[in-house]
């Protein structure tokens, strides 16, 4: 299995073709709708380098997977070992770097929140479940620092917070040709409505973890 911090500074130019060309498909035909030959086709390389490379579609599924997800895992313990900014200011970046991440990997996301609804393929919810443990134990840590400098709540569930951000942000990113609909925001250009929305999650997501995790609300 491929180490859960692997980058893709750990590929050869090829490979990063490969995944980037399996991301795109998988998330708009799915895992089930998508061949190992479909992905050899539009990626322009046989089909026995996959193999050679990957070894079957589900472990290019488990490449893709972990390399996302552990980009994520060092961004935070990098933010939790970073002693110029306060607890609360870690937790700020936290949520925008989620906004972010959420808006620049769009098909990367469609692909993880179908495969938890689906729930089919044990090894990648294996995978994302053991990215979650690992996130929560790291964003506990980070609260305690606010916890005991008393800025923070003593009992937080941190997995019901975490939810709270996952799912306002995976909601939103599927609802927003709705959203510019309702607010009548239909002659917005793309980039001006792309910063709105992380401008408006972003503050959203804030004041709903300020009610969480201090004594302010």
């Amino acid at each position: 299995m491929l180490s859960l911090y692997s980058g893709m500074d750990k590929y050869t130019d090829k490979q990063i073709q490969i995944l980037k060309t399996a991301e795109d498909l998988f998330a708009l035909r799915g895992f089930d709708g998508t061949s190992v030959r479909d992905i050899a086709d539009e990626a322009g390389v046989n089909v026995s380098m996959i193999s050679y490379y990957f070894r079957s579609k589900e472990k290019l599924m488990e490449a893709l997977f972990e390399q996302r997800m552990g980009h994520i895992i060092m961004r935070v313990e990098s933010l939790l070992k970073d002693n110029t900014m306060s607890p609360q200011q870690k937790v700020s970046i936290l949520i925008e770097d989620h906004i972010e991440r959420v808006m620049e990997r769009k098909k990367f996301y469609r692909i993880l929140f179908c495969e938890q609804i689906l729930n089919k393929n044990p090894m990648i919810i294996d995978i994302v479940n053991n990215y979650k443990r690992r996130n929560v134990a790291v964003i506990t840590e980070l609260l305690k620092e606010g916890q005991k400098k008393e800025i923070f709540k003593k009992k937080v569930d941190v997995v019901m917070m975490l939810n709270t951000m996952v799912g306002t942000v995976g909601q939103m990113m599927v609802s927003l040709d709705y959203y510019k609909d309702v607010n009548n925001l239909q002659e917005m250009s793309d980039e001006d409505f792309e910063v709105l929305i992380k401008r408006k999650l972003s503050i959203h997501i804030k004041t709903l973890f300020k009610a969480i995790l201090t004594y302010e609300a």
